[in-house]
């Protein structure tokens, strides 16, 4: 079969993708199996088939599988105890009513490092709303902060599902992925926040009526602000210490190397952030504990499959070869970062998905990585970046978040499309900026 017949099929089965879970609205793993299979049968052996469609699910599982559950699970008990208000109740009481908008901001960013974005936008959308009737702040404003900052973070960090996959897929070090994700994210939710600004500068949009006491708990039912943080801040930091261990000593002969090899570890840091949950909840009986596990297991559970199916669809698509191709023609053209931003910005604009725009970008961008000029571990992992900058671009009204900010905040759905869907569009391309800015001093 010819490259061109091939690349074409691709192009069919992606839109195939897109028009099934957007326009026909057909459940996202479904529409990722039959064109797996429908791809797979037309381009690859008959003997290859089988072997394709297993280890590309299978191996997402692998990868992502025990961070996805352990992340959920940390993200429940947070919610269920008020570990969450109790960390914003902090923050605001830092910053001032007056900053109301920054103190939601950076609850947003914290919080989102370890909770899915939609969680934490359902979690702290009463803070929004209690916060734009405290300041009298356009509640579209404090919706959009709020929804951007959570979604700054899981476009590109552990451990949020496309960012794990893809990370597993570009073969890069997830600690680095995690402290680099970080400071990206910081000028992406800047940029955002500024943007919202001022587009709501001048006009007349409502602020929030709902009463403060209807959306906060009393403070003497919330968790202490240090047990709060733990769950969060703890495992962050053992991984990012045993990845600064790993910069120095790559071996990982050294002490310090070997008593941070387990705690350092992702799965062991999040199942380390699980149990310092569990501080949080004041009935410490096994009853109470699996009526979170359950809960989280079973959030998590949906995400998992689609994520896998992903994989599926991005490892018949590498088994294809058509992202060797690709990168052949690519080769010499100092575009460089530029392919699998704008490859992921395509996928997410068309089919809503974050996970999937992210993974499917990741299976068609690695045979190009060579030659483009990125198969370094610098390379691979600001090309990792670059996919999750692109996978911002832009929540509109196939993203199913994009009806999560718009239900829960509150919002008309013409409103938000003009100031939260511009603003991922601004944080997107923000982001994308100056992780091509640092490739001019690190690649």
């Amino acid at each position: 079969m010819s490259v061109i017949t091939v690349s074409l099929l691709v192009l069919v089965s992606i839109i195939a993708i897109i028009l099934l879970t957007s326009t026909l609205k057909l459940n996202a793993f479904v529409s990722l199996f039959l064109v797996s299979v429908f791809l797979a049968f037309v381009t690859l052996p008959a003997d290859t088939i089988v072997a394709s469609v297993k280890q590309g699910f299978g191996n997402t599982i692998g990868s992502i599988g025990f961070l996805i559950i352990f992340g959920a699970m940390i993200g429940i008990i947070l919610d269920k105890t008020g570990g969450t208000i109790s960390i914003a109740n902090y923050i605001l009481s830092k910053t001032g009513e007056s900053k109301s908008s920054r103190a939601l901001g950076i609850t947003g960013f914290i919080t989102g490092l370890p909770i899915f974005c939609d969680s934490g936008f359902i979690v702290l959308s009463g803070l929004a709303k209690t916060f734009s009737a405290r300041s009298n702040v356009p509640v579209v404003f404090m919706a959009t902060v709020l929804a951007t900052s959570l979604y700054s973070v899981h476009c590109l960090i552990p451990p949020h599902p496309g960012a794990l996959a893809a990370a597993g897929i570009m073969n890069v070090n997830v600690g680095n992925l995690i402290i680099l994700g970080i400071l990206f994210a910081i000028p992406g939710a800047l940029a955002a926040y500024l943007w919202g600004k001022w587009m709501i500068k001048g006009k007349n949009y409502p602020s929030s009526e709902v009463p403060v006491t209807d959306t906060l708990p009393e403070k003497k039912d919330l968790p202490p602000v240090f047990l709060s943080f733990l769950p969060i801040v703890v495992p962050l930091l053992l991984i990012t210490i045993k990845s600064l261990i790993n910069l120095f000593d790559s071996e990982g002969s050294g002490l310090m190397a070997k008593i941070f090899y387990f705690p350092g570890d992702p799965v062991f840091a999040l199942a380390i952030g699980v149990v310092l949950g569990l501080l949080l909840i004041r009935n410490k009986s096994i009853s109470s504990f699996n009526s979170l596990f359950s809960e989280a297991i079973v959030k998590a559970g949906p995400i998992l499959i689609v994520t896998a199916a992903g994989g599926m669809f991005g490892m018949v698509i590498k088994s294809t070869g058509v992202g060797e191709t690709m990168g052949k023609l690519l080769t010499g053209t100092n575009i460089g970062l530029l392919v699998p931003f704008l490859i992921a910005l395509i996928m997410k604009t068309a089919q809503g998905s974050s996970t999937v725009a992210i993974i499917t970008a990741a299976s068609f961008v690695l045979p190009m990585v060579q030659m483009l000029g990125l198969d370094s571990e610098w390379g691979r992992l600001l090309t990792m970046l670059s996919m999750g900058a692109g996978s911002m671009v832009a929540s509109h009204a196939n993203d199913s978040y994009f009806w999560v900010v718009t239900n829960f905040g509150g919002l008309e759905v013409n409103t938000a499309l003009r100031v939260y869907s511009t603003s991922t569009l601004v944080m997107g391309t923000t982001v994308f900026v100056f992780i091509w800015i640092s490739s001019l001093f690190l690649i």
